[in-house]
């Protein structure tokens, strides 16, 4: 029986893609974004009392580059609302997880534009190098440059540091703990994570069912559970008690257990999935919840 085992264990790790490959999803390719006429697979579509008009979203390109880049990548963002008005506004920066491209969270984007009323705050979104119609390849130095290239656009335009709050769902948490700890463009006011993962260590050993170093699988060095040890401003956790992607016990529970700023607040979301949590909530309800601390 030990022989078998081991022949089993071989053949899954001379068979299995590294972490860093499987935790880039850019299997939907597209040559253009469609947005509300996007077709593909949804975690939901809002009815048409969330429409925003076509004067309030804006497609443009931004220039990211990493310390160890020699020229810049460009990549693709959408902002919903009045450009003009950013020098003013509050402004949710979000942060995608790991599937396709942004007509798959354009629906989530849009329900954000609602948090506090149509409108109330501007959302940016942007598709992290090699998602969507942005160059490049995915990877961890990237996923920050690219987050952080946006908050640059933002400061450009007059967006002062407590109008800025950030939000990460899945493997965007990785960017929005990374932002908001170390002093880079713009440092959020408050940040929200949803379904966040603990580390790469974590989800190597998820998904591999086996006790094993994460470096063995993974050259990431993603630690959300690290990170948020130093984090002081306000933070807003989201998590699903049935997620089968990024356990809550396993990943949620600790990131929200390690903080220890100024302020922080749980919503344990009973029978969510990972992709689940607006629609368990209700979509009133979930936007009540982020404008509440918002204001807080």
């Amino acid at each position: 029986m030990k022989y078998l085992i081991v022949i089993v264990t071989i053949m899954f790790l001379s068979s299995c893609l590294r972490l860093d490959d499987n935790l880039y999803n850019l299997t939907d390719k597209i040559t253009e974004y469609k947005l509300d006429n996007y077709t593909g697979e949804q975690d939901f579509i809002l009815d048409n009392s969330y429409h925003i008009p076509d004067s309030l979203i804006h497609v443009f390109t931004l220039s990211s580059k990493t310390v160890n880049e020699s020229s810049a990548k460009t990549i693709y963002a959408i902002y919903i609302g009045q450009i003009s008005r950013i020098q003013t506004d509050t402004v949710i920066m979000y942060c995608h997880g790991n599937k396709w491209h942004m007509d798959f969270y354009w629906q989530r984007a849009k329900l954000l534009a609602h948090t506090s009323g149509k409108n109330k705050y501007g959302v940016l979104m942007i598709d992290y190098r090699g998602y969507g119609l942005s160059e490049g390849s995915p990877s961890e130095d990237g996923l920050y440059a690219d987050a952080d290239a946006a908050l640059q656009w933002l400061k450009l335009k007059g967006l002062s540091d407590n109008r800025l709050m950030m939000y990460g769902f899945s493997m965007g948490t990785a960017p929005v703990c990374e932002l908001t700890n170390k002093s880079r463009s713009m440092i959020p006011s408050k940040f929200i994570l949803e379904a966040p993962f603990a580390s790469a260590d974590v989800m190597a050993n998820d998904g591999s069912g086996l006790n094993m170093p994460g470096s063995f699988f993974t050259n990431l060095k993603i630690d959300n559970a690290e990170e948020i040890k130093t984090i002081n401003q306000p933070f807003c956790w989201i998590h699903g008690t049935n997620d089968n992607f990024l356990n809550i016990n396993s990943h949620g529970e600790v990131v929200y257990k390690n903080y220890h700023g100024i302020y922080q607040e749980a919503h344990r979301i009973p029978g969510a999935d990972h992709g689940e949590i607006p629609v368990k909530m209700g979509f009133d309800n979930y936007l009540n919840t982020l404008s509440t601390f918002i204001k807080k």
